[in-house]
């Protein structure tokens, strides 16, 4: 990557001589990784994409900026037989034994800045770093854009092709939201931002609590849910700079994949998400409005809650990267849940780059869940560092001809994926896996867990105004989607012992996800495979039992767009949809798979950018 433009690299030129150049630009700089982590004791730290905007780095601090460009203006000829050497040789980038303003040039180029024209659509965190350490933006710019743009397009008919519809892709904004990017925009000031997500607005599925915006659930009656503190995930990424800008819509309660809500309507009313390419579609679900509200570029970086798919069901529906983490690497503790056996947070972003930021802050071990136990010394510095252009080479992945689907859209982007795949180096072999039936076969938590787990969020997390503290207080308040009536119901009468029977200790569902983990890392050991590779559905919908291999085992999975369908298709393709391409990897190995998720992106480029909702007019 390139940081500085021509402009700035005519000033590098002047700092050779006055070694003063970008003085005070508040180049970010991240936290050392023995700083103490604010809410969780093992946590990802916030040094960026190491080794490159790393290597060059001469004074220890985690990052390049005006104080190594000085040092090494001031080392110029310096060679290897110098003295002074072992404090400069880092930055020797060509290798020549001797430092020359080719060094300097180059290390100026890793400083996280850039004084060209800014863009919102598309940016990512990276860009809007870059603009703003330059001053060409401020976060409270950024923020109020994103606004502009969520009162411009989500609740405005825009499509005006048949079955055209809103995207209804957000319950509440922020109103503190630019008192925040004020607060963040003060700190770049004082040099004081240290994190890749300072500034940056985020927006969150409505099942994270925040203390700003109630936390609905999708329910309309949980719309007086103003809880007394942020979910884990939701104060680590405070602390870590990011502006949650807004609250997503969601399937309600997490229950399917449509994304049909009741929040803050009259009862018996609902609203449909749409998907931002074809409005007529379901933007997915339950993590639907995150979907489609980051797609659209409503925000910068979204967060949802995937139990059987919900993180990556809106993805691949809108051309986005989803991280569904290994169960146990994020703190579920004030998130309202589904079922626990198998719930767990991610990020959902427009690149595998933002997304890998947006994990750096938010994984770690929280006491609170004690789930997150299993992740103490399994999370690296940085995510970030294992995104290598390159990644693919020498890989060897795996995939399994029955989790591949008929559907012809389908069929020749997966086969064309194999083909890229094997282009940036990798071994992709057809394999089978003993037992693996009977991992994908079994059902999901949700029935069976609901009503225990979400009495313990009652109990420890709901607002004392609210008035439903139960299902059965839910069915008879009327205040709910209800053609769900049934499925409330159901789950409402699932009682203690049958949920110990599938979910405790011994259940039978506990002991088929550490039996479905074992089956399937035996079968990644024994065939030496990096990755297991499936589509994530096919256009707008899912395929068989695909979405269940992660939460069935508890491994992680990254899903990223692996193109569009075309009227070639055939006569009931849906042009322009898209389809993604999921990596499975072994627990807590969410590094690995991130790279060869981005070597894959990086080769490919597949995403497009919603017509339907450019630039706002200035």
């Amino acid at each position: 990557m390139r940081i500085l433009t021509r402009q700035n690299q005519a000033r590098i030129g002047a700092a050779l001589v006055s070694a003063v150049v970008l003085a005070g630009l508040g180049t970010s700089v991240p936290a050392t990784a023995d700083e103490p982590a604010a809410t969780t004791a093992d946590v990802a730290s916030d040094a960026y994409l190491a080794p490159y905007y790393t290597q060059g780095d001469l004074d220890g601090d985690g990052t390049i900026d005006q104080a190594d460009l000085d040092q090494l203006v001031a080392a110029l000829g310096t060679t290897s037989s110098d003295s002074g050497w072992a404090a400069v040789a880092a930055a020797d980038y060509d290798d020549d034994s001797t430092i020359t303003l080719t060094d300097v040039s180059e290390l100026s180029q890793r400083i996280i800045y850039d004084d060209g024209p800014f863009s919102l659509v598309e940016a990512s965190a990276l860009d809007m770093q870059k603009a703003m350490n330059a001053g060409v933006t401020t976060s409270h710019a950024i923020t109020q854009a994103y606004l502009d743009r969520i009162a411009a397009y989500d609740k405005t008919v825009v499509d005006t092709s048949t079955g055209g519809r809103a995207l209804n892709s957000i319950i509440s904004v922020n109103p503190d939201a630019l008192e925040l990017a004020d607060a963040a925009d003060a700190k770049r000031a004082a040099g004081e931002a240290t994190s890749m997500l300072e500034g940056i607005p985020v927006i969150l599925k409505d099942n994270y609590d925040t203390t700003d915006m109630p936390t609905t659930g999708g329910c309309g009656c949980w719309d007086d849910n103003l809880t007394s503190d942020d979910a884990t995930m939701v104060t680590d990424l405070r602390s870590a700079g990011a502006i949650i800008l807004a609250k997503a819509s969601l399937d309600e309660f997490a229950y399917g994949f449509v994304s049909e809500y009741s929040s803050f309507q009259a009862a018996g009313s609902t609203t449909l998400v749409a998907s931002p390419y074809v409005t007529s579609r379901t933007a997915g679900g339950s993590s639907g409005g995150t979907g489609a509200s980051i797609a659209a570029n409503l925000g910068a970086i979204g967060f949802g809650t995937d139990t059987g798919g919900s993180i990556r069901v809106p993805s691949s529906y809108n051309q986005l990267v989803g991280v569904r983490p290994t169960v146990g690497l994020t703190s579920r503790d004030g998130i309202i849940p589904l079922a626990l056996s198998q719930d767990t947070g991610g990020p959902i972003a427009r690149s595998v780059s933002d997304a890998a930021i947006a994990l750096d802050a938010v994984a770690g071990v929280d006491p609170a869940d004690p789930a997150t136990a299993a992740a103490a010394g399994k999370i690296p510095e940085s995510y970030t560092s294992y995104l290598d252009p390159k990644a693919l080479q020498g890989k060897r992945i795996g995939y399994l001809a029955s989790m591949v689907s008929t559907n012809a859209t389908t069929v020749r982007l997966f086969n064309q994926a194999k083909a890229d795949l094997e282009a940036q180096g990798a071994t992709v072999v057809e394999i089978s896996i003993d037992g693996v039936s009977t991992v994908l076969n079994e059902g999901s938590g949700s029935t069976n867990e609901f009503k225990h787990d979400l009495s313990s969020y009652i109990t420890n997390h709901l607002a004392p105004q609210v008035t439903n503290r139960s299902i059965s207080d839910i069915l008879a308040s009327g205040r709910f989607v209800t053609s769900r009536t049934s499925t409330y119901v159901q789950r409402n009468n699932v009682t203690e012992e049958q949920y110990q029977a599938w979910a405790g200790p011994t259940g039978s569902h506990t002991t088929a996800i550490a039996n479905g983990a074992t089956v399937v890392t035996q079968a990644m050991d024994d065939d030496d495979l990096d990755a297991i590779i499936y589509p994530s559905g096919t256009p707008y919908n899912t395929y068989s039992t695909n979405m269940r291999l992660s939460p069935n085992t508890g491994m992680p999975a990254v899903t990223v767009p692996m193109g569009q369908a075309t009227a070639d298709d055939g006569t009931s393709a849906i042009v322009g949809a898209g389809v993604n391409l999921e990596f499975l990897g072994r627990k807590f190995a969410e590094g690995p798979l991130l790279g060869i998720a981005y070597s894959y992106e990086q080769a490919t480029e597949h995403r497009t950018t919603p017509s339907l909702y450019p630039a706002l007019d200035q």
